[in-house]
């Protein structure tokens, strides 16, 4: 067991960060948190109501996990940032395509990186598709796991201000965010759990 008798609360608006050594359980944290490892012991619940009482297709629209290493489907980065608006949990949810662009805009990239196979980006180019497509979701929060690691300085401050930005746009969203720059933690967060070494 990596950690036990671990309470942990995250409030509306809330910008939690989770630092600690590799090791420690940042991602195995965020994973249980959105439902994808299961509960040795006790208890996760979002608004009030148990995870086991929620369905993952509604819980998973609205708890968002973005992995440190994403798998992106052999197809363009356009349908990779659709992909999740076919599910029949967002079928009343038009994909904003403008909202895509501006944010492509923000991070220095034109409409023409929509068109380029996802399969053929970067690292850092995967993680950019993965952490918009999180954003345009418009979830409630957002679990981030390392979401900037193999981004050079300028697309990090990039994706840090565009997360704000979404943060800011509803006050009942909040975002849990691990990672081994402690700078990084210290400009993004409201406040801090170090998880300890492994066992």
């Amino acid at each position: 067991m990596l950690w036990k008798n671990l309470d942990l609360a995250l409030a509306r608006g809330e910008r939690l960060a989770i630092g600690g050594a590799t090791g420690s359980g940042k991602t195995v944290l965020l994973r249980t948190l959105a439902g994808l490892e299961p509960l040795q012991a006790g208890t996760i619940y979002f608004n009030d109501q148990a995870l086991s009482s929620w369905s993952m297709p509604a819980y998973r629209a609205r708890v968002v996990y973005v992995p440190q290493r994403p798998a992106l489907a052999e197809s363009t980065v356009k349908n990779v940032l659709q992909s999740p608006f076919k599910f029949r949990v967002r079928r009343d949810q038009p994909f904003p395509l403008q909202l895509a662009c501006e944010h492509l805009a923000a991070l220095g990239r034109n409409s023409d990186f929509l068109t380029q196979r996802a399969e053929r980006l970067s690292g850092g180019e995967a993680q950019i598709v993965a952490v918009l497509r999180a954003l345009l979701v418009a979830s409630d929060i957002l679990l981030l796991d390392e979401p900037t690691a193999s981004l050079d300085a300028e697309a990090t401050a990039g994706i840090e201000t565009l997360i704000a930005r979404w943060l800011g746009e509803q006050s009942h969203r909040a975002c849990i965010w691990t990672s081994h720059d402690r700078s990084q933690l210290a400009r993004i967060s409201d406040r801090t759990l170090a998880l300890g070494e492994a066992e």
